[in-house]
C-alpha cells in the first residue's frame, strides 16, 4: 500500500477558498457595476465581500429627468458618473475597482462614465 505524501493532498476546490475571491475580498472591496438599456443608464458601486450596494445612481432618477434630453446616451453616462462620484466622496470612498466583461469596450457610454467618475477625483483600480 502507498502513503500519500502531503504535496499529493486533495486540493480544495471550495468558492471560498479561491485565490481570486481572497483577491477581490480584501484588496478591491468596491466594484462599480454598469448597465446600459436602449433607454436609460445605471451604475452602482457593490461591496463585494457582503454582496451589497453601497451607491447607485440611474438617469431614472427623476430629479435627472428633467435635466436630460435623453436618457440613454453619452451625455447621460457622464452625466451619472458625476452624480456617483459625488456620492461616493460623501460615503468616503476613495476608488473602486473597475473590469470590462468579455467581449466589452472601453468605447462610447462605458468610457464616458469612467472618465467622468476619474476626472471628479475617484480613483480606479
Amino acid at each position: 500500500m502507498l502513503r500519500r505524501s502531503a504535496e499529493f493532498a486533495p486540493v480544495c476546490f471550495h468558492s471560498n477558498h479561491s485565490p481570486m475571491t481572497r483577491v477581490t475580498k480584501y484588496l478591491k472591496p468596491y466594484v462599480l457595476k454598469m448597465f446600459f438599456s436602449n433607454k436609460y443608464v445605471s451604475a452602482q458601486v457593490v461591496h463585494s465581500p457582503t454582496s451589497t450596494t453601497v451607491i447607485a445612481a440611474s438617469s431614472q432618477e427623476k430629479l435627472l429627468r428633467g435635466e436630460l434630453p435623453n436618457t440613454a446616451d453619452v451625455a447621460a453616462a457622464a452625466k451619472i458618473g458625476q452624480i456617483l462620484a459625488e456620492r461616493l466622496k460623501l460615503k468616503e470612498i476613495p476608488a473602486v475597482a473597475f473590469e470590462l466583461e468579455r467581449g466589452e469596450r472601453y468605447h462610447g457610454k462605458r468610457k464616458a462614465l469612467v472618465d467622468s467618475l476619474r476626472e471628479s477625483g475617484v480613483k480606479l483600480i
